[in-house]
């Protein structure tokens, strides 16, 4: 480009033009979406994108925005279009007395493009871990090998509470399914690499978390959702994680309120002694 380290900088973020890759910094305010936030900032290669647009915005203002190729950016595949347009971390919001400098960078990205289509293999690095949210029915973690998802009593479903806290290796995992709380129910729903797509509700489904209601928000599950999507593209198979021993005080919490639902009459008497002696076998 014209100078390497040369900066645009725009609402809630600005972008350094690299010799191999656009610098995007996001600011951290107020009225910065929170999205943006959480993302800090993002290295994007020229060969991840496909292509630059400039257009003109809302109220005297112009967006510059820089196409990422499909499958080129694991935050962008998880989101799989759910995204406000506000909420888009390859726009670039200017000043409309801007828009001569910005249609610059523009041409001069366009004659550094080579790549077109989509990508064999992400190119943008996805979010860094550990990571972690709370969701409405539970918490969910990612260390990087490993996604648990541990049960909270005041909101997860009879069925999860029977099938217990879950641990899921990357190596089972097909990818994830993520749903935003802002176009649909929210969920974080994994795909195992042996298992059919289930077809229960994210609510009954003990490998899916839900959100929604002030839980679970865009900011924190979507980087959570990329993150274990790109560990799931660059992982083999491998046997699961035997989980580790738990808390007797969570257990006995636990089998306080399994015992709650067996006498509501949601867990019946087998079903609460075989629950009951998996729980204590844990101990």
């Amino acid at each position: 480009m014209s100078r390497m380290g040369d900066v645009l900088a725009g609402l809630h973020a600005a972008w350094e033009f690299e010799s191999d890759s656009v610098l995007i910094r996001y600011e951290r305010g107020i009225r910065t979406p929170k999205l943006f936030q959480a993302l800090g900032e993002r290295r994007v290669p020229l060969e991840a994108i496909a292509g630059v647009t400039l257009t003109r915005g809302k109220r005297g203002t112009v967006v510059l925005r820089v196409e990422p190729r499909p499958g080129a950016d694991p935050l962008m595949e998880a989101a799989a279009g759910q995204l406000k347009e506000s909420g888009d971390p390859y726009r670039l919001v200017l000043p409309a007395e801007r828009e001569v400098l910005a249609e610059y960078y523009a041409d001069e990205l366009r004659t550094l493009l080579t790549e077109s289509g989509p990508a064999d293999r992400f190119l943008v690095k996805p979010p860094e871990g550990p990571l972690s949210f709370k969701a409405y029915d539970g918490k969910a973690t990612f260390d990087g090998r490993t996604v648990n998802f541990r049960w909270f009593w005041t909101g997860a479903s009879s069925a999860k509470w029977k099938a217990g806290d879950q641990s899921f290796s990357v190596g089972e995992l097909n990818g994830v399914e993520w749903r935003s709380p802002e176009v649909f129910e929210g969920h974080l729903r994994l795909l195992r690499r042996d298992a059919e797509m289930s077809a229960a509700q994210a609510d009954q489904d003990p490998a899916a978390v839900v959100f929604g209601l002030g839980y679970g928000p865009v900011h924190e599950s979507l980087p959570f959702a990329a993150a274990v999507l790109a560990a799931v593209r660059t992982s083999s198979p491998v046997a699961a994680v035997p989980a580790p021993r738990r808390d007797p005080a969570d257990i006995a919490e636990r089998i306080r309120h399994l015992g709650e639902l067996h006498q509501a009459g949601l867990v019946t008497d087998e079903e609460f002694s075989v629950k009951k002696a998996e729980l204590l076998a844990e101990l």
